[in-house]
């Protein structure tokens, strides 16, 4: 039984004295790690931490991405070149690299910057910067967006602005803008156009347009008749002369035909002149024939498809009448008697009322 005792204490002894050895060994190695931790910020010249050793193996965790939305500009155009920058799995960026000052620019000049961040969950940060560019000289032809340099770090919480140990950088492609048109110099040998043949169409579209063809063809007959109806219709709706007004101008015409002197040769043929005349407006006012552009022997169909036989025989009578005076020889102008005949012949004609 006390054999057994002094096993059991000697056993108990020998545990405790390892624990002891595992806790001391644990302790150097501790401060041996902050020791060394320790020796490169106290070594740093400015005081600050330098950067994370696996900067290579965190690069792939940031994705940059720029673009321009114009290639070519003339002077005084505005256009935008946009920077995206992706973060993930704890890293961020120092936002002052992309600053408008920082941005390098050849011949061309910032109107603007529009900064944005969008936190996307699952530990991915999107910044874009949206920079407004443009240029007020015309060289050099083509002007250059230089390349920027991004810094990025690790998030510890806690950590100050100040205090930052950049873990690496990244590279922001620039851009190339030309103050030109996009069309090609070469204006004898550019293409414009592609040589590859057009895509064979749909059977359907085929049968569709020889059917649109056919009724384009149809539709041709009705659009011709309804457009000679309308103009038809257009002519028939001249404006014509009151009957008060008719009468009054007829009247008027008259009394001047008998004001002249039918004595002489010269006075009969104006009087059969203003006769014809007088003829003409008549039969165009008061029964709708376009007695001005007609022969004599035309008016008389006109007015007999009317039904006007009475007045269409006197109208052709004395319009011969006055075309044989107008235009005929000295000796075939007709008397004074026969004058006088043709002015009440007139009278009675323009007499007779619309239809």
């Amino acid at each position: 039984m006390t054999s057994h005792c002094a096993r059991r204490a000697a056993g108990g002894r020998l545990f405790a004295v390892v624990l002891a050895g595992i806790a001391l060994s644990a302790g150097v190695a501790s401060n041996a790690d902050v020791a060394a931790q320790q020796a490169p910020t106290a070594g740093t010249p400015s005081g600050r931490p330098t950067q994370e050793p696996n900067a290579e193996r965190l690069r792939q965790y940031v994705a940059v991405r720029s673009s321009v939305d114009r290639d070519a500009v003339w002077i005084g155009d505005r256009f935008s070149y946009t920077v995206y920058i992706g973060c993930s799995h704890g890293l961020d960026i120092l936002t002052d690299d992309l600053s408008r000052d920082r941005l390098r620019l050849d011949g061309l000049e910032v109107l603007g910057l529009e900064q944005t961040r969008e936190d996307q969950g699952n530990g991915v940060t999107v910044y874009r910067f949206i920079y407004r560019l443009t240029t007020y000289r015309p060289e050099p032809a083509t002007q250059r967006i230089g390349d920027l340099s991004v810094r990025y770090y690790v998030r510890r919480p806690g950590q100050r602005p100040e205090d930052v140990a950049p873990a690496g950088e990244v590279v922001v492609p620039g851009a190339l803008v030309s103050v030109r048109s996009l069309l090609p110099d070469a204006r004898d040998t550019a293409n414009f156009r592609s040589d590859q043949p057009p895509l064979p169409r749909a059977a359907a579209f085929a049968i569709l347009q020889r059917i649109g063809i056919g009724l384009v063809i149809v539709s041709i007959v009705p659009a011709a008749l309804w457009i000679a109806a309308l103009l038809r219709r257009l002519r028939q709706r001249r404006p014509r002369p009151s009957v008060r007004k008719l009468r009054h101008d007829e009247h008027a015409a008259l009394d001047a035909v008998r004001a002249l002197d039918l004595e002489t040769e010269a006075g009969r043929r104006q009087a059969f002149d203003g006769l014809s005349a007088l003829v003409r407006r008549h039969l165009t006012g008061a029964w709708d024939v376009p007695a001005d552009g007609l022969t004599p022997a035309e008016i008389e169909s006109a007015l007999s498809a009317q039904g006007k036989g009475e007045a269409s025989a006197l109208a052709t009578s004395l319009l011969d009448t006055c075309e044989k005076a107008r235009y005929g020889r000295p000796e075939d102008v007709p008397p004074r008697g026969a004058c006088q005949a043709a002015i009440d012949q007139a009278e009675q004609l323009v007499g007779t009322g619309r239809s």
